[in-house]
């Protein structure tokens, strides 16, 4: 499998920062100066690439008020929707995929979807997106793996509420139908996620486990815990955008704003850097912390051929001088010649050092 590839150009790895996706779903509340202004937002915030979802109410669910199709979990932001008339309000119109994609192409973002059926498959591909992104609601819509995987593109896997027989069965459906480029995402599927459910030390199990590129789809609030995924190895970051968290977007509540995602950037490419390699002495920006390591210096003004005593001789900052291990070695030692205070006490100014 391979651990690593591009996607328009742009690496997915362990060796390259996070790519950093803005994810739009319905934050644009159906205006599309709104949803064009979220790309701007996210352009000018660093991310890599906006991501939309691809669906109509009728692709995704049945248009029926039976008790199934009812969302009554009280912890649920959207308690007492019905699933048609949600996702009816939530979709992106397909008519907008294209002055979208161009917008993100222009402001130089990586512009693609997640489609939930195979109709938006072909959609998307008369659009020549670079990539797909399978939600963890459709890992086990084999039909929809199926199509994806025969356009041969990389494809970015959410994997929320799945077991790790459930995501190797889901890979290597894709696998099996002509996909080689896979990405998979640590995601927990609840809106928002709690922090307690994040469970990041997966991620690691996940890249020994599935041999993959293996990243983050954060729902939690806030971008903790996504900058703690990037400082454990996630080579993709994605969240869900919105221009003004105090709108009635239907995800605004756990979805960064511009300031987040800017924030998000910048401190997951820095902590890439941080991790950097296993390395022992200096550092090229601590070379010149050296001299202000401490060394032997003399403290009074001593003669030619004087023994030096403890109250000669000081290990002090600079370091100049000898390294103070010496210091037990020089003492009683002659001088061998004579010497300041307040100056180093040097190999040549001590016979047998």
């Amino acid at each position: 499998m391979n651990k690593t590839f591009s996607i328009a150009g742009r690496e997915i790895s362990a060796a390259a920062a996070p790519f950093v996706i803005a994810e739009l779903s319905g934050n644009h509340a159906q205006n599309l100066d709104t949803a064009k202004a979220m790309i701007m937002a996210a352009a000018a915030a660093g991310a890599d690439a906006i991501k939309l979802q691809t669906y109509t109410a009728d692709t995704i669910t049945l248009n029926s008020t039976n008790p199934e199709f009812q969302i009554n979990e009280a912890s649920s932001l959207w308690q007492g929707e019905n699933l048609h008339s949600l996702y009816q309000k939530a979709h992106t119109p397909w008519q907008w995929h294209a002055e979208l994609f161009q917008l993100a192409k222009d402001q130089g973002l990586i512009a693609f979807s997640s489609p939930f059926d195979e109709t938006s498959v072909d959609f998307l591909e008369s659009l020549q997106v670079p990539c797909y992104k399978i939600a963890s609601f459709e890992i086990n819509h084999f039909p929809l793996l199926k199509k994806v995987a025969a356009t041969g593109k990389p494809v970015i896997m959410s994997t929320g509420m799945s077991s790790s027989e459930e995501i190797e069965e889901a890979v290597a459906h894709l696998r099996e139908n002509g996909c080689t480029d896979i990405a998979l995402l640590k995601c927990t599927s609840a809106y928002p996620a709690s922090v307690a459910d994040a469970n990041l030390a997966t991620i690691a199990d996940m890249k020994i486990r599935f041999g993959l590129p293996i990243g983050l789809s954060d729902h939690s609030l806030g971008i903790g815990v996504a900058i703690v995924a990037a400082a454990m190895g996630a080579e993709i970051i994605e969240r869900h955008f919105v221009l003004d968290r105090d709108s009635n977007a239907v995800d605004a509540a756990f979805s960064s704003t511009p300031a987040e995602l800017a924030q998000l950037v910048k401190e997951a490419s820095q902590i890439k850097s941080a991790i950097g390699s296993v390395h022992y002495g200096p550092s090229q920006g601590e070379q010149d912390s050296l001299k202000y390591r401490r060394s032997i210096y003399v403290c009074r003004d001593m003669e030619k051929g004087q023994l030096i005593t403890k109250e000669d001789i000081k290990v002090v900052r600079p370091a100049l001088g000898m390294h103070p291990k010496f210091y037990d070695h020089v003492l009683g030692k002659p001088l061998q010649h004579a010497k300041k205070i307040n100056t180093p006490l040097c190999h040549d100014d001590i016979s047998e050092c």
